[in-house]
């Protein structure tokens, strides 16, 4: 583990009364449960740390509950932060359907840079996130032991109080910091990965998700190869090409370069066989 690491702190209780008690945590937004989202947001966590109730998860985390259980977000942060070790944490709600990789790395980014105590996202409105924040573990930890102190307890406390007396800087992110919070925004974020700029890339996540691969897809690579074979050989040939063309990658290796290369390989058939189609002795140039 490098020095620059970080660990994670998911908070996945609450009673989620707008959604009538449902298990928010486990709603899905494109076929994938909204922790998951979550979790592979932060997959390279160091640690990742659960506050919730147990329940299936797409990659292993350490579990704790608050206590008392359903005694709120600073109680449950408070739980989260006895497990991790890392100099930062990254903070979150499990009801996050468009975290990624990437603002995780601009929340940590940020924190590096500013010198702050902490880095949160705002939503839309520009009202702040702190459950969608990276900290510095030691102000944090300080922070609830403060607020302990002064209100002789955690549970039931407003999260607003946490990062009153915090630095902190800011982060304008509304896709990232969207949270669904009633059955409305659950509505929304189902709709909004089915829209035309976002359906391909989030099927492609939620297949590697279920298959359990890591693999960087050339989406344009492959869309072409698929028009090809539909047009050049006949339109079944496209799913039945794509199909071949990933177990030949697998049968290679698996990495991005044989999916390359065995695309690239089909791409040239699909380009010769599609010339057949022209008078014999005729030039395809």
């Amino acid at each position: 583990m490098s020095a620059g690491g970080y660990d994670a702190v998911v908070l996945a209780g609450g009673a989620a009364r707008r959604l009538d008690g449902a298990d928010k945590p486990g709603l899905s937004v494109g076929g994938r449960a909204l922790l998951d989202r979550v979790l592979s947001a932060c997959a390279d966590a160091r640690r990742t740390v659960v506050v919730g109730p147990r329940r299936p998860t797409v990659r292993p985390v350490h579990w704790v509950r608050e206590e008392p259980p359903g005694g709120g977000p600073l109680a449950a942060l408070d739980a989260g932060l006895r497990e991790v070790t890392a100099p930062v944490v990254l903070v979150l709600s499990a009801d996050l359907p468009f975290l990624t990789a990437d603002t995780v790395g601009a929340l940590r980014a940020g924190l590096a840079e500013g010198g702050t105590e902490g880095v949160l996202l705002t939503d839309a409105s520009g009202r702040e996130q702190p459950l969608v924040a990276a900290y510095r573990a030691e102000p944090l930890r300080r922070e609830l032991a403060l607020l302990a102190t002064e209100h002789g307890r955690l549970g039931g406390l407003p999260l607003r109080l946490l990062t009153t007396e915090l630095s902190i800087g800011r982060l304008h992110h509304p896709s990232a910091s969207f949270d669904c919070d009633t059955w409305e925004d659950l509505s929304a974020a189902r709709a909004r990965i089915r829209e035309h700029g976002h359906v391909l890339d989030e099927w492609i996540s939620a297949v590697k998700a279920e298959l359990g691969i890591d693999l960087d897809v050339d989406t344009a690579a492959l869309l072409d190869l698929a028009r090809d074979a539909a047009h050049g050989v006949a339109r079944p040939a496209a799913p039945l090409t794509t199909f071949l063309v990933g177990y030949a990658a697998a049968q290679r290796g698996g990495g991005p370069e044989e999916l390359a290369e065995a695309t690239r390989k089909a791409v040239a058939l699909a380009a010769r066989w599609a010339d057949e189609t022209g008078t014999p002795g005729q030039s395809a140039g």
